[in-house]
């Protein structure tokens, strides 16, 4: 597949935090999605994958979202336009919602080699193997086989106290048959709301699902490193007395949360995700590899 002057960094994409169960083997990244293993590698302008159809790629990666648009709408000061110049072609991926919910649900306070460890044992025990070429890959468990899981079988997947949202959070979804994409159709506060009915799932943990999930490109997921890079490069744009106290404390409350979140939706406006994400990962890049993060 021809890019054709089409930005997409493959690698960038993969490896900024967004998504945890595709891993690089030698030139090719392999993964499973929607049930079904692909792999997938980028050599300078063209994009070759085997076990997808181009309609699928091109979806899955947004290949259709206009980056130069996005660029425009977001790069609002030097410290954007030096991210988006430094990962230019990173994309947010259009991820299935369940996977990524409980995938968001197991990332609370931990690090990313901890949440593919996690989400690989899940998988294991729970999914359905599948090969391509001579990788062994599982599919993402159902929402009724992680309902029906034990707490001793979820607690030896590494889950920890994030085994009981799992499971309570699979439970519901799975008997009241909820569909996690009706979501797309309602507003992103309004689903948001929602979102944070179910077990284990907070402001940032729904920011993430609407963002990564649920075309809610206006969600800006703000964690320790989005926190950082606020006080760092935005701190005159907020209140003083919040910056002060922000630079005092560590940890958010909720109400802190959503002062940084409603900074970040009406600074960079409808692709505030986008510019979260270039930032995210920009302050991750400048301090540590992505299997340190």
């Amino acid at each position: 597949m021809n890019l054709d002057g089409v930005p997409l960094n493959l690698d960038v994409t993969l490896c900024c935090g967004q998504v945890f169960r595709w891993d690089k083997k030698r030139d090719w990244w392999y993964g499973v999605v929607g049930g079904k293993a692909i792999k997938v590698r980028q050599v300078n302008a063209e994009l070759d994958f085997a076990n997808a159809d181009m309609k699928f790629v091109e979806n899955y990666f947004a290949l259709d979202d206009d980056l130069q648009k996005i660029s425009c709408a977001v790069g609002r000061d030097e410290h954007i336009r030096k991210a988006l110049q430094e990962l230019w072609g990173l994309r947010i991926i259009r991820q299935d919602p369940w996977e990524c919910l409980i995938s968001y649900i197991c990332a609370t306070y931990k690090n990313i080699p901890a949440i593919k460890h996690m989400l690989m044992h899940l998988s294991r025990r729970f999914g359905e193997k599948t090969i391509l070429d001579d990788m062994e890959l599982f599919t993402f468990p159902t929402p009724e086989k992680l309902a029906n899981a034990s707490t001793k079988d979820l607690l030896e997947c590494g889950l920890g106290y994030r085994a009981k949202y799992v499971q309570e959070t699979s439970k519901r979804i799975f008997e009241s048959d909820f569909e996690l994409e009706s979501l797309r159709q309602v507003s992103y506060m309004r689903a948001k709301k929602q979102l944070c009915n179910f077990a284990g799932v907070g402001l940032k943990v729904a920011d993430c699902v609407l963002l990564f999930s649920l075309g809610k490109t206006e969600a800006f997921p703000v964690d320790r490193w989005v926190e950082r890079v606020i006080l760092n490069h935005y701190a005159t744009k907020l209140p003083r007395e919040l910056a002060q106290k922000l630079a005092r404390r560590k940890g958010l409350s909720n109400a802190d949360y959503t002062k940084l979140n409603v900074f970040g939706r009406e600074y960079f406006g409808e692709y505030a995700g986008y510019a979260q994400e270039y930032l995210y990962h920009y302050e991750r890049v400048k301090t540590q590899t992505c299997s340190d993060a």
